[in-house]
C-alpha cells in the first residue's frame, strides 16, 4: 500500500458511495464519469483492495469500501472545516460557519436570529444543518451547535442560554370543536399527536408522563415539524415549546400535569474561539436564544 494517497481519490470514493453510481457521483462533483472511474481504479490499486463489484446493475460496494466510508466522511468534514477556517481570516468577520440545530429550533427560531446576524455581518455565510441527531463537533461535522443536552467533551466551549419549557397544547380550532379535557382521565377521549418510533428522550419522558404512549396517539410522526404542523392545524393535542405556543396562540392543556424543561446550550470547539466569524455567530446565537427562551 502506498504511504500517501491523494485525498481526491477518497473524495471520489465517498461520492460514489453516497450517490450510488459513477455517473451520479460525477454530476455531484462536477467531474466526468471517466475521471471518477480512474480515481476508483487508482485507489483500488494503491490500497491493493477491490472497492466495488462491477455488474450490469452498476457498482456494488465491497466490505472494504463500506469500512472506509466513515473515515472518508471524517476526512470530508475536516476538509470542509479547514476551508471554513481559512475563509474566516481577516479584520472583519467573514467566511462560512456551519450551524447545527434540531428541526424545530432550526425552522422556527434560528431564521430570525440569523437574518439579524447577516444584516450586521454580511460577509458571513451560514450553513444550517437541521437534524435531531447530535452532530459531532469534535470531528467538525459542524462548527456550532444548539443543543438540548450539556456537552460532555472537555474540548468544547458551551454557554447555557436557559431552559426551553414544553407543555401540552391545542389549537383554538380544535378546542372549539372538541372542547378541552378538564382532568387527566378525559385526555384519552381526545386526539393525541405523538411519535411513531420513540427516541431515548421520548422513552424517558413517557416514564414521567403516564398515559402518553404510542398506543394512545391518534396521529403519529417522527418528524417534530410534522407534529407541530398537525397541532397548528387543529388536528389534536400535542407537545409544543411554550414560546412557540404563545406566539401561535395555542391553548395550554392540563397545566401543571404535563411539563418538561430542556436546558439549552450553544456549543463550539475550543479551537474556534479566535475565529472571528465563529465567535460572531456564537454570540448571536447565545443572545438570540436567550431572548427566545425568556423574551
Amino acid at each position: 500500500m502506498e504511504n500517501s494517497i491523494d485525498w481526491q481519490l477518497y473524495r471520489s470514493l465517498l461520492a460514489v458511495l453516497q450517490e450510488g453510481s459513477l455517473s451520479a457521483a460525477a454530476r455531484a462533483l462536477g467531474q466526468t464519469q471517466p475521471t471518477l472511474g480512474r480515481h476508483i481504479d487508482a485507489l483500488e490499486t494503491a490500497l491493493g483492495l477491490p472497492l466495488f463489484t462491477r455488474s450490469q446493475g452498476g457498482l456494488l460496494p465491497t466490505d472494504a469500501a463500506r469500512a472506509l466510508r466513515p473515515h472518508a466522511e471524517a476526512m470530508a468534514s475536516h476538509a470542509a472545516a479547514l476551508q471554513r477556517a481559512a475563509s474566516s481570516q481577516g479584520e472583519e468577520p467573514s467566511g462560512t460557519v456551519r450551524v447545527t440545530a434540531s428541526e424545530v429550533i432550526g425552522v422556527e427560531v434560528l431564521p430570525a436570529i440569523l437574518a439579524k446576524l447577516r444584516r450586521r455581518h454580511p460577509a458571513i455565510t451560514i450553513e444550517l444543518a437541521l437534524s435531531n441527531r447530535s452532530q459531532d463537533l469534535l470531528s467538525r461535522e459542524a462548527d456550532i451547535a444548539v443543543r438540548m443536552t450539556p456537552p460532555q467533551q472537555a474540548q468544547l466551549i458551551a454557554r447555557p442560554v436557559g431552559a426551553v419549557a414544553i407543555g401540552l397544547y391545542a389549537a383554538p380550532a380544535y378546542c372549539a370543536v372538541y372542547g378541552e379535557p378538564a382532568a387527566l382521565a378525559e385526555l384519552s377521549q381526545h386526539s393525541l399527536i405523538g411519535f411513531d418510533q420513540a427516541s431515548a428522550f421520548q422513552r424517558e419522558a413517557a416514564k414521567r408522563m403516564p398515559g402518553l404512549s404510542r398506543e394512545g396517539f391518534s396521529l403519529l410522526s417522527d418528524s417534530d415539524l410534522a407534529q407541530l404542523a398537525l397541532l397548528r392545524a387543529g388536528a389534536g393535542i400535542g407537545f409544543c415549546q411554550q414560546s412557540l405556543a404563545e406566539r401561535d396562540g395555542l391553548r395550554r392543556i392540563l397545566p401543571g400535569h404535563y411539563e418538561l424543561s430542556l436546558d439549552t446550550w450553544i456549543t463550539m470547539h475550543e479551537d474556534l474561539r479566535h475565529n472571528r466569524a465563529c465567535k460572531a455567530v456564537f454570540d448571536a446565537l447565545v443572545s438570540g436564544m436567550r431572548h427566545y427562551i425568556e423574551p
